[in-house]
């Protein structure tokens, strides 16, 4: 296969790394009207850019003989916004320029310097790096850009969100004036728009942006759960889809941290990217996810920047990204050099209404799916076992030897059966569900349930009540059965406890015989018949408004108002709350909220 127009030596790395045909922005720099041209490029994160710009340059650095100079003073200066996304650019055009001879300095933050200043001594035709590191070395006078030819700016975007215009602008302003610009980018807001017009000259718009929606080799869903379920719903997602790798993303490092744990707990291979984590173990982190001693990883935006995994098929939003802009550059994380993936996003469904909003602006069409349960997910391990199973297999002569010795103790419907229950052994159990709205809840019929009774607890969402502590609380106070507790209804400042008729009297005289008990926090909790259905009482609840300044609403009331997981106007990795513990229902650790951290 030939591309025509391009370089001898590009033409055969783009064959040898199985390129059949370019992608439609790669085709677009180097048409004719972009030869020579400043381009500013619109283009969605995995869609081949990289090697885009480093066809786009490759006049400019070859020259009209097809060949390099030698090594000196960078012919071309590639700024990226995170070390991770340097060294995938290093790596890509290190194979796209290796029969040029090209020598690629990397220059990043939690690198050695030294070593970096030696590089740039020995000389270097291309220079890729971030924005810091690169301005560190100009100061230093160990980075001399006065022979550039051209310049790339790579995400630019999100560059410019994480602070770095001061840093572009210095080194933008290092380059020679007849240096080539070109700015890629997956949106153009307003600060990219000042930008381009003061560093580029009768620059070319290219978009390959899909118009209908935000990237063509993602599949979007949006996955509604209650509030208190988010964490089995992620639970239960990971298993459905048994991805290759997955990447969870998180507004906090608290909240990585608290996911991170649960899912190892579940016996999930996962790993954790946070501010909080050095370099070193970003590093490990990130290889364990290439060797596939790791399956998912658990992340906030800012860690998770520049992240390229080829085998990552699934993104989950865990908690809603606070704008289109940081959906899509999420999302964009899958889905890349042509190949299929899925984002997901979780959603409360208090939530359905901003994020029916964010989607529209973003041009993406999502299905909306209730969380997985576990029958669905248990059907889909038989799908896949019996896939796995009915391929031809080969077998050398140890298997076979292995084989006859099992045959000669057990049948080979035993020899199945002890097949399956091994391979289900192994998977991480499924997790049952609340259910996805009060709709959803209020629809569901039990046997048993067809007469039931009210209870009132006077606890609410104001002191965090949760059906995970309540359900233990009820059981221990009322000498019931969890399947003898039906709906719970949680309101601001108010409980209301579904229990058959059959039970009710049981329930009543339990509660109120362990109601008091010394050094029993939870005994403390009002427990008692309800006269009105809870509706009415919501109404009521309603109508009192919220308690006047000064006031506690039944009882105490925790500090803080922010819930793991729960809606933010700003994301970042920055702390966030604690969720609270059945042990403890009222106690809540303080918020504070930290800079952003860049």
């Amino acid at each position: 296969m030939t591309f025509e127009g391009l370089n001898s030596a590009l033409d055969r790395a783009l064959t040898g790394h199985g390129y059949s045909a370019l992608t439609p922005v790669q085709a677009a720099v180097i048409e004719a009207e972009a030869k020579g041209r400043d381009l500013i490029v619109s283009a969605q994160t995995g869609s081949g850019k990289t090697v885009a710009f480093g066809l786009a340059m490759s006049d400019e650095l070859l020259g009209e003989q097809g060949v390099l100079p030698q090594a000196g003073a960078p012919l071309a200066l590639v700024i990226a916004p995170t070390r991770e996304l340097a060294l995938q650019v290093s790596r890509e055009l290190e194979w796209l320029y290796a029969e040029t001879g090209a020598r690629i300095a990397t220059c990043v933050g939690g690198m050695d310097p030294m070593r970096e200043r030696r590089t740039l001594n020995f000389g270097a035709h291309i220079v890729v790096g971030t924005p810091g590191r690169l301005r560190d070395h100009i100061e230093r006078g160990a980075l001399d850009l006065s022979s550039l030819r051209a310049v790339v700016l790579d995400e630019a975007d999100e560059m410019l969100d994480m602070g770095f215009r001061e840093d572009l602008e210095e080194l933008l302003d290092a380059t020679p004036q007849g240096r080539r610009t070109l700015l890629f980018s997956a949106t153009m807001p307003r600060p990219i728009e000042m930008l381009a017009s003061r560093y580029t000259d009768n620059a070319l718009r290219i978009s390959t942006m899909n118009a209908a929606r935000g990237h063509g080799d993602i599949a979007y869903q949006a996955v509604t759960v209650a509030p208190a379920d988010i964490e089995h719903a992620v639970v239960n997602l990971l298993r459905l889809h048994e991805a290759e790798t997955a990447i969870l993303f998180c507004a906090t490092r608290d909240n990585v941290k608290r996911l991170h744990a649960l899912l190892v707990e579940r016996g999930f291979a996962a790993v954790a990217l946070s501010g909080e984590h050095s370099q070193s173990e970003r590093n490990n982190a990130l290889q364990a996810l290439r060797d596939r001693r790791a399956r998912v990883c658990v992340a906030t935006d800012v860690a998770a920047r520049g992240i390229d995994l080829p085998s990552l098929s699934l993104v989950v939003h865990v908690e809603i990204p606070r704008d289109a802009e940081t959906l899509q550059h999420r999302s964009g994380r899958t889905g890349r050099a042509g190949k299929k993936g899925t984002a997901v996003i979780v959603v409360p469904f208090p939530r359905r209404r901003r994020v029916e909003m964010m989607l529209r602006g973003a041009r993406i069409e999502a299905a909306w799916i209730d969380a997985p349960g576990p029958e669905e997910i248990r059907a889909a391990d038989r799908e896949r076992l019996l896939g796995t199973l009915l391929q031809p297999v080969e077998a050398d002569e140890a298997d076979a030897t292995l084989v006859q010795e099992l045959l000669a103790h057990k049948s080979a419907e035993e020899l199945a059966i002890a097949l399956v229950r091994a391979h289900s052994a192994a998977l991480p159990q499924p997790e049952d569900l609340i259910g996805n709205s009060p709709e959803a809840r209020a629809e569901r019929k039990r046997p048993g349930f067809e007469d039931v009774v009210w209870f009132r607890l006077d606890v609410g969402r104001r002191q965090n009540a949760d059906p995970r502590w309540l359900l233990p609380l009820l059981c221990r106070r009322g000498h019931v059965t969890r399947g003898e507790i039906g709906a719970i209804r949680i309101s601001a400042n108010e409980t209301f406890v579904q229990i058959p008729r059959a039970a009710a009297d049981r329930f009543a005289h339990a509660v109120a015989r362990t109601a008091g008990v010394e050094g029993d926090d939870e005994s403390g909790i009002t427990i008692e018949h309800s006269a009105q259905p809870p509706r009415e009482m919501a109404r009521d609840n309603r109508r009192a408004g919220p308690p006047h300044r000064g006031e506690r609403a039944n009882g105490d009331r925790p500090h803080g108002g922010e819930r793991p997981y729960g809606d933010r106007s700003h994301g970042g990795d920055r702390p966030g709350g604690e969720r609270p513990s059945g042990g403890a229902p009222f106690r809540k650790k303080v918020y504070k909220a930290k800079r952003f951290e860049r």
